[in-house]
């Protein structure tokens, strides 16, 4: 086997060519070195304790972190991989497929993914537990093998123990290998390659982030409740900032529910809910001539649960929420109505009738789910057949610590975590009211087409990218279930 050190600049027609005969083999290259820009594994581990396991778990893991330091790699690993895998169900771990891809991407170096790309076939060796990182290197990374270390089970749980390490022979020639110079390779991996590429930390540190454009498929889906990349100081502020977020939660949800907006919005501000509107110059909200008009239509997309309420708050008048999904708490907690729809078409056709009729103004959101990134799903046509009143709200809210939404956690905590992020920020554009001719009853429009038409409008004033996919897909790849509740 031999080592050479990799330099990471332009290189010339001669050296193009050889790098071209180079990508026709099999490369392996160590993850932690030769991909990722930082060698810590720390973030990942706290994730899974956090996320997998619970506060407790994640605290202990933290307190535990300075011992890992001083008894040596291979001991501090087994410490890490026990507290955060002992107990756990080994079915329903669907961590390394929901929640740290999110984590992977944003620390993969661009220029060590340019040279893991090159190439058409990848074997991907890592220190860290293979359900940890298979489903990233697979579904983003396109690999066809994966090497890490694997953990024991009893009776469908894991007991937080790791096999021995049992590294397979089987490989063929023409292997070439990658990895980093500071840490140390597995030998009876690397042996079996022609020659591997070193890569310094030095050259490390200097590695670009890979923009999100560069990704090999888009990152629309993730789950978990952590917003950030934790670090020893970050994950610090947040274990001081807990319960000091538990009480601001509280106070926040006792100012939404007892004093009006406008004493409510200015003080929201002031501790940390800060959020902006806007309205088109000739936007006005209809004031109804009689007990028998009917109520207008705010189709918004689904960012978090408060989306209807930001959209109240925006013009400044209580408005219906209509929603799929709603936990008993969250609806009681509710500064405003709520009403729950069935997912059965001719039901749910006939209570947004009602409300209408009855002229109340109601808040729907179509994609009938919440996305983190900025797309937007497939919107619900069953809207546009109600109401040609309609008028399209583009709304955007950013978190620095607690994402408010979850596939597979508890519903009921949504906005618990919300409401405890130090500060949030939250823009509510109000769009053009959408022209008649372009509904379903005055326009003749199908329900389809109108559906179509106000996610691409609401993705334009946003700048989000729309997609065909729904509710189904979201749960199904990170909750293995449809998402009804």
């Amino acid at each position: 086997m031999q080592s050479l050190r990799l330099p990471f600049r332009l290189v010339n027609e001669q050296q193009q060519q050889q790098q071209s005969s180079l990508s026709n083999k099999t490369l392996m290259f160590h993850v932690e070195g030769a991909l990722l820009r930082s060698s810590s594994l720390f973030p990942y581990f706290m994730l899974v304790a956090f996320e997998g396991g619970g506060i407790i778990r994640a605290l202990l893991l933290f307190l535990l972190y300075p011992l890992v330091y001083l008894v040596g790699e291979e001991m501090g690993l087994k410490i890490v991989v026990f507290v955060c895998f002992v107990g756990i169900r080994e079915e329903s771990f669907r961590l390394g497929r929901t929640v740290l891809p999110k984590f992977f991407l944003e620390d993969v170096g661009y220029e060590g993914f340019d040279v893991v790309m090159r190439h058409r076939r990848k074997i991907g060796v890592s220190e860290l537990p293979r359900v940890m990182v298979e489903g990233f290197l697979r579904d983003y990374l396109g690999v066809e093998g994966v090497v890490g270390r694997e953990l024991k089970s009893f009776c469908g749980y894991f007991v937080g123990l790791m096999e021995e390490k049992k590294w397979g022979s089987n490989f063929h020639h023409d292997i070439i290998g990658f990895g980093c110079s500071n840490k140390s390779l597995n030998q009876n991996l690397f042996s079996h390659c022609e020659v591997v590429y070193l890569v310094s930390e030095a050259e490390k540190a200097n590695w670009q982030v890979l923009p999100r454009e560069k990704y090999p498929k888009p990152l629309i889906f993730h789950d978990g409740r952590l917003a950030f990349r934790l670090s020893s100081k970050s994950t610090l502020s947040m274990f001081i900032w807990i319960p000091f977020g538990f009480f601001l939660c509280i106070i926040r949800i006792i100012i939404f529910l007892l004093l009006p907006y406008k004493f409510s919005i200015p003080i929201s501000e002031f501790i940390g809910l800060r959020g902006t509107s806007s309205k088109p110059k000739t936007f006005s909200t209809p004031i109804k001539t009689n007990e028998n008009s009917k109520g207008l239509l705010y189709v918004c997309n689904h960012r978090t649960l408060l989306d209807p309420i930001h959209v109240s708050m925006a013009i400044m008048k209580p408005l219906t929420a209509v929603t799929y999904s709603l936990s008993r708490c969250s609806e009681v907690l509710s500064p405003i109505k709520t009403v729950r729809l069935t997912r059965d078409r001719e039901k749910d056709s006939k209570i947004l009738e009602k409300l209408l009729s009855q002229g109340d103004d109601l808040v729907v959101c179509p994609e009938g789910t919440t996305c983190r990134e900025p797309y937007l799903l497939r919107f619900s046509p069953l809207f546009a057949e109600m109401s040609d009143d309609i008028i399209p709200v583009a709304i955007d809210i950013q978190v620095g610590m607690f994402y408010g939404t979850t596939a597979s956690g508890l519903k009921c905590l949504d906005p618990v975590f919300l409401l405890m992020n130090p500060i949030t920020n939250c823009s509510v554009k109000l769009l053009k009211k959408l022209p008649k001719s372009l509904t379903c009853d005055a326009g003749g429009k199908s329900k389809f087409k109108v559906a179509d038409h106000l996610q691409a409008q609401i993705g334009k004033a946003l700048k989000f990218e729309c997609t065909s996919l729904s509710r189904k897909d979201k749960y199904m790849m990170l909750a293995g279930n449809e998402g009804k509740i």
